[in-house]
């Protein structure tokens, strides 16, 4: 998963996070050309152009495209609809201003879902979920208990499905013991990628597509997640934590042996595509995660909280490959993460608080990149 929530933001979305940490600030929709304004866009924003927002209310996060760049999968939760924890939704991206984007429910609506992603063939999708374990939403950690630190569930009834687009499960992907989620798809279209405890740590490992020959690629001890390859499938980036002194490593041992994790100190590493050559790219502290390669796979862009001592807001930076010459290109004053290019490297979304009316709302917008 990757969507993480921190102190001020509330609910978690799983992907971890969902990967992610999520607060709101802001107000009114607008589409704009060309203009900052304090709604949709933010002065300083050189890099994005005729942002669009694409939902309006609740959490919804971890916005992703197809292979051919027509549709959107992404995970919502939303209460004030019927949705008490996250489910996947998929739709079709508007191709004039005039186009509404109406998504449709493509998950079993029961248990928590998580991480979604188009397969090859734009007719199937894989994604996390507990609905095995339960058809009710699973209950979110007592922070009291843990001191009031910020930390996920990695919940054991997580398992990788495939189904297709109406919505049609047609295969379970992941049967064993324990968390198995934050999948994603080579550009290649041979090898799924996706974190996994079942050797009692959080590791990254790949899986053909229909879920056989699954190898382990990273173990070192720490969370490993949110995992993507590179444009030419050769490499691999991720978010991991590294518990060094013997009282981090005892904290982590004893959070997982309980299904928890606390991310608050998450760097982002890189690796070739079967785990070799693995080393941190990012050394920055505080919380570096939701990395992803832009589309000459040269460099990357990745969501920090680093330059707030607080751990607040989040914004998305961009970087070359060996973590130098970063660049700051968002600068929402709550929360924006999980970017991703479309296939042909034109458009570009993400998830951001801004335009919420004040609210904790996260929302999907979507925007033409500029060099």
């Amino acid at each position: 998963m990757k969507r993480m929530l921190f102190a001020a933001a509330g609910l978690l979305l799983l992907c971890f996070v969902t990967s992610a940490f999520i607060y709101s600030d802001s107000a009114v929709s607008v589409t704009i050309k060309n203009v900052f304004s304090d709604t949709v866009q933010f002065e300083g924003e050189k890099h994005f152009a005729n942002v669009r927002q694409l939902t309006f209310g609740g959490d919804n996060a971890e916005a992703y495209f197809s292979f051919d760049g027509k549709y959107i999968i992404f995970q919502k939760t939303n209460p004030k609809e019927g949705i008490a924890c996250d489910q996947i939704w998929m739709g079709k991206l508007p191709v004039t201003p005039n186009d509404k984007f109406e998504p449709k429910l493509v998950s079993t609506g029961t248990g928590r879902t998580t991480c979604a992603y188009f397969y090859p063939d734009g007719k199937h999708i894989l994604y996390g979920s507990t609905h095995l374990g339960s058809t009710e939403c699973p209950p979110v950690p007592d922070r009291k208990k843990y001191g009031n630190k910020y930390i996920w569930a990695i919940y054991k009834d997580f398992d990788i499905f495939k189904a297709d687009t109406s919505g049609r499960i047609v295969k379970r992907l992941t049967k064993t013991d324990g968390y198995d989620a934050e999948a994603t798809i080579s550009p290649k279209g041979d090898k799924i990628l996706f974190t996994s405890m079942r050797n009692g740590d959080l590791d990254l490992y790949t899986m053909d597509l229909n879920g056989k020959h699954v190898k382990q690629i990273t173990n070192m001890l720490g969370y490993d997640g949110g995992a993507w390859f590179s444009p030419d499938g050769s490499k691999i980036i991720w978010r991991a934590s590294r518990p060094q002194t013997p009282e981090q490593i005892k904290e982590y041992k004893d959070l997982l042996a309980e299904n928890l994790v606390a991310p608050t100190h998450m760097e982002v590493w890189i690796a070739n595509a079967d785990g070799s050559n693995p080393h941190q790219i990012t050394f920055l502290e505080q919380a570096n995660w939701a990395p992803n390669f832009t589309p000459d796979g040269k460099h990357m862009i990745f969501c920090s909280n680093h330059e707030y001592k607080r751990g607040f807001p989040f914004n998305m930076y961009l970087t070359d490959l060996e973590g130098k010459n970063m660049e700051k290109i968002s600068r929402d004053k709550g929360f924006d993460a999980f970017p991703m290019f479309s296939p042909d490297g034109r458009k570009f979304v993400f998830c951001s608080n801004r335009n919420n009316k004040g609210t904790r709302d996260t929302n999907v917008f979507i925007a033409d990149w500029v060099e």
